[in-house]
């Protein structure tokens, strides 16, 4: 373009001394000025056809006003900027931050003006039955885990009202990326307790073939992708997908969750960029429970959580009590809408606390105080705070608690036994599924491995398939 308008000055300079016809030079510059217009409006369209065009006579007006107000504003890519004659630096962080979301007091007593979705009484009860569910699960498996009987788990205390209200408010044909702490989310979907058993103890009827850790659920019938320990990878998947849904018209979005830890990877903001550039259907959820294993979040970020990390990228965005179930499902449902009617990301930070340990190789008493803890755990919970909640709507009651509960144990240790007994996937599956043709050095090691179990078989489990 500088090379554009130095011809044409120079063209201007030439004609200024060469004895040619007035109106002839006129109408030379008038097309070269015509010419590199049109050539200079072709580089700016193709330059800034991602940003949003302004309508005609905002921009229009705004002409004008650059024109005669001594050039009071600019229309740059993305909208209109005002210039001022003082220097400002916009503030490292506001003066108060962001307000938070809420419709259900700690007591589980709605507050006076509450703004929310009314929530059936089908869909409440089902809501809890699942928060007590996972609860324990929870419980039931970590002790699986204390005993030996599997290699590890993960829990979601403290948290269930996010894995279980946000699923509520989602659509089946809604595709999931979790990071590792909303099997939730699975269990809402139908996922049974035998399935959940099933992969925890790696055993043929496991999806996954026995190739992943315990707790890293998937499956394709519940469109709930399948866990991966690596931080914030499915975040940027999940755009790809929601991007994929809008191209192909899907009445559903995609939705992913990740932890305050992260946030703090690149994934993360990229991924933001990404899905407000290509406007795609997608609902981030981050878990902000204060800690990314044991770095607390004042040492990840100093802005205002992760809530105002959406409007940088332009993101719709907002901040919920994570441990309110009701502002939950409310707050989720009218995502998906937006996200999918006006084709847009939304963030969606909730506030919670991670009660358990980040997994079962995790001692947190090591970094944080346990009476902290322990005032989470007993004031704050989310499953006592909805049951308050549905009680007071004669819902539930003392008696359908204990019923459930007990229920709920029983189906789970029965499950855990079944889980136990049945026989781990066969050898051959930890070398098929990535060639085609499985190369020769691969199937030496299929033979020397079986031919090691078979020598010491007290080294391996007693119900292994050869």
């Amino acid at each position: 373009m500088r090379k554009l308008t130095a011809i044409i000055n120079q063209i201007k300079s030439k004609m200024s001394s060469t004895p040619l016809c007035l109106n002839q030079a006129l109408r030379n510059l008038r097309n070269l000025d015509e010419n590199r217009n049109a050539v200079l409006t072709l580089l700016s369209s193709r330059r800034l056809a991602s940003t949003t065009a302004q309508h005609p006579s905002a921009s229009n007006l705004v002409d004008d006003s650059y024109q005669t107000q001594n050039q009071q504003a600019v229309d740059f890519p993305g909208g209109i900027v005002k210039f001022i004659p003082t220097m400002r630096f916009i503030s490292e962080s506001p003066l108060e931050r962001s307000p938070c979301y809420r419709v259900l007091d700690d007591n589980g007593q709605l507050i006076l003006g509450s703004d929310f979705l009314q929530v059936s009484e089908e869909v409440a009860v089902k809501m809890y039955h699942d928060m007590v569910a996972l609860q324990s699960m929870d419980t039931i498996l970590y002790e699986a885990q204390r005993q030996g009987r599997i290699s590890f788990y993960v829990t979601t205390i403290g948290e269930e009202a996010i894995n279980i209200a946000s699923a509520a408010g989602l659509a089946m044909d809604d595709v999931i990326f979790p990071q590792y702490r909303e099997p939730g989310v699975l269990l809402w979907r139908g996922f049974t307790l035998q399935e959940f058993a099933n992969q925890c103890f790696s055993n043929k009827y496991d999806y996954g073939k026995g190739r992943q850790m315990p707790a890293h659920y998937g499956s394709k019938k519940h469109n709930y992708i399948t866990v991966a320990s690596t931080v914030a990878t499915q975040i940027p998947h999940a755009v790809g997908a929601a991007y994929s849904l809008k191209m192909d018209k899907k009445d559903a979005c995609a939705v992913t969750y990740f932890g305050d830890g992260g946030s703090s990877e690149g994934d993360f903001h990229a991924a933001l960029n990404f899905a407000a550039v290509l406007e795609a259907p997608v609902i981030f959820i981050c878990r902000n429970n204060g800690w990314a294993i044991s770095t607390p979040t004042s040492d990840q970020f100093r802005s205002d959580g992760i809530v105002v990390k959406g409007q940088a990228y332009g993101v719709r965005s907002i901040r919920v009590d994570g441990n309110d179930a009701l502002a939950l499902y409310s707050a989720v449902q009218t995502a998906r809408q937006m996200a999918i009617k006006e084709e847009r990301p939304i963030l969606i930070e909730a506030l919670t606390y991670r009660v358990g340990h980040h997994t079962t190789s995790d001692d947190s008493t090591k970094y944080r105080p346990a009476n902290e803890i322990e005032r989470w755990r007993l004031a704050r919970d989310p499953v006592a705070r909805f049951r308050k909640w549905i009680e007071r709507n004669g819902w539930w009651n003392s008696i359908a608690e204990s019923e459930l509960r007990s229920s709920l144990r029983q189906q789970l240790l029965h499950a855990i036994q079944v889980a136990e007994n049945v026989e781990k996937p066969p050898i051959e599956d930890i070398f098929s599924d990535v060639y085609d043709v499985p190369p020769s050095n691969l199937h030496e090691q299929e033979l020397r491995l079986k031919e090691t179990i078979k020598k010491h078989p007290h080294e391996y489990p007693a119900n292994i398939s050869l």
